[in-house]
């Protein structure tokens, strides 16, 4: 699977950041067709320590060529687009296969 990664580091405003994200980002990047894998994680403070990025979010395709099909459709260039009014602390994208390194044991039991 080949995926792109989405770090979002601290925006201005977070709460501002999560409701454009949910309320307008999210529905115009769910019109791109072909993904087989969406992800979208918010990061935690831990010991009160503000981390570097406020969410991560992964996208994937069966291969690479799929993936920048989807990303080069119109709706892929849409959400690209809208990136901007919303991410204030900017973006960095990452493009890279997909390892799974472990993988869910079955039960002994069934």
């Amino acid at each position: 699977m080949y995926t792109v990664t989405v770090l979002y580091p601290q925006p201005d405003d977070p709460a501002a950041f999560d409701a454009y994200h949910d309320q307008v980002h999210a529905p115009i990047a769910a019109r791109m067709k072909g993904l087989v894998r969406w992800t979208a994680h918010r990061i935690e403070a831990r010991d009160g320590v503000q981390p570097a990025y406020h969410m991560i979010v992964q996208l994937s395709a069966p291969t690479r060529v799929a993936l920048d099909a989807i990303l080069s459709s119109p709706e892929g260039v849409a959400a690209a687009e809208d990136v901007p009014n919303f991410a204030t602390g900017g973006a960095v994208f990452l493009f890279g296969e997909q390892q799974d390194m472990l993988t869910p044991a079955s039960d002994p039991q069934t």
